[in-house]
């Protein structure tokens, strides 16, 4: 075989080295990307828990329930213009009551109507939970979310120190290990992934 020869068949085994390379790290890699939306800092002891707006299914409400029961902070605070993503703070507490949790757990913090982004909603819940002077508190939303709510909160409300604790791991719909399988899965992560690089972009 001349030089010649050997220097054409370099390209095409380069390539399937790559290629069979890609394929051997792309579960991984996907993994990690997934992974990397998700913050679990675990519970501990808090002034308060804070769920963050947004749960079609009540998973953040009843997590944060249960970790007030527990005894990790005195009561849960619930927030929420009306009607925020079809439930309003008032059907968060109602549905925790359905799981036997009492109306006495929870404290509601009425978000102005503008509010409509995770951005505006820990900027208010800062003031005001500062305004109580709680200097702790655990923040619970789902596990896809968590990552970017902690981030924006340590960033709006650095006088409040926060332990992120998501909802349920793995989401109804999101899975860190196996997003990619799924339709639901794909669409969070994409959607997430855009809002993440936007804030640490500062946009």
């Amino acid at each position: 075989m001349t030089r010649r020869s050997r220097g054409c068949l370099f390209p095409p085994l380069l390539l399937g080295l790559l290629l069979l390379l890609l394929r051997v790290l792309s579960t991984p890699l996907l993994e990690a990307a997934g992974q990397f939306l998700v913050e679990d800092d675990g519970p501990r002891k808090a002034d308060a828990i804070v769920v963050l707006g947004g749960d079609g299914y009540g998973d953040r409400t009843l997590k944060a329930a249960a970790l007030a029961k527990a005894g990790y902070a005195p009561y849960v605070l619930v927030s929420g213009p009306p009607r925020l993503m079809g439930y309003s703070s008032a059907d968060e507490i109602q549905f925790a009551e359905q799981y036997g949790y009492p109306a006495s757990l929870f404290r509601e913090a009425h978000l102005p109507g503008d509010a409509e982004s995770t951005a505006s909603e820990v900027q208010f819940l800062g003031k005001y939970l500062e305004g109580q002077g709680i200097k702790s508190i655990l923040l619970v939303t789902s596990n896809y979310h968590t990552k970017r709510a902690a981030k924006l909160w340590r960033k709006e409300n650095p006088k409040i120190a926060v332990a992120v604790v998501p909802s349920i791991d793995p989401d109804h719909f999101f899975t860190p290990q196996t997003w990619w399988k799924t339709r639901p899965g794909e669409k969070l992560f994409l959607f997430e992934w855009m809002k993440t690089i936007s804030v640490m972009l500062g946009v």
